[in-house]
């Protein structure tokens, strides 16, 4: 029978290996970035299909904003940062934000 040390032990190690917390990568519309400039960041930062990315900006043109994947939080914001770097050389104002899940 464990003891009571063991369990409490257990326990945390449990709590220690939760999934991290994870956000979503959302792309606002604005009156200015081109179709064709958010449907190459969907297919070069998220690794959309052609299709997949062509409904998503539709969705992003006509609902203001569009979530382009769930990550945790280092991946989204480095996915964040990819967005504006790409924008600000082509100079959009495309703009990525995280929501936390």
């Amino acid at each position: 029978m464990p003891k009571q040390n063991q369990i409490e032990n257990a326990t945390e190690t449990l709590e220690k290996l939760q999934e991290p917390i994870r956000y979503k990568v959302i792309l606002l519309n604005d009156d200015y970035t081109t179709q064709d400039f958010v449907i190459e960041i969907l297919q070069k930062v998220f690794h959309k299909g052609f299709e997949e990315s062509l409904n998503l900006m539709l969705q992003i043109h006509h609902n203001g904003r569009g979530m382009c994947g769930i990550y945790p939080y280092d991946i989204a914001e480095t996915k964040a940062m990819q967005v504006r770097k790409m924008a600000k050389e082509k100079q959009f104002p495309l703009r990525a934000i995280l929501e936390k899940i």
